[in-house]
């Protein structure tokens, strides 16, 4: 994952929006508790945006747990207001358990 000049942010502290550069990669990340069976899924429009990586990052513990930060880089593919939806999925359930939705104003560099 190439994380240069990409800073993380949370959902929760960005206010669920974040101003982006088209064709500059952008970072989400979502705690998940992969011992409970959690799975952050996302959804969008791939015309707007593009999915460059989806990885775990697991935090150490003494214990069995699994949890950890589910890291999302992508990057604008147009310039625009775009939405990314976030559903916390579970293995044996039918609806998703929690919903994020978070606006992404991408806007091209100055000259282009």
């Amino acid at each position: 994952m190439n994380t240069a000049g990409a800073e993380p942010v949370s959902m929760c502290d960005a206010g669920d929006s974040r101003k982006v550069v088209v064709d500059q990669p952008f970072v989400l990340q979502l705690w998940e508790d992969r011992t409970r069976g959690e799975q952050w899924v996302p959804s969008y429009d791939p015309k707007d945006l593009a999915l460059l990586s989806d990885e775990f990052l697991r935090i150490a513990s003494n214990n069995a747990v699994e949890n950890g930060q589910r890291i999302f880089e992508f990057k604008a593919v147009r310039p625009g207001l775009h939405q990314v939806l976030f559903e916390k999925r579970m293995g044996w359930k039918f609806t998703a358990e929690d919903r994020r939705l978070f606006n992404v104003e991408a806007q091209s560099l100055p000259g282009n």
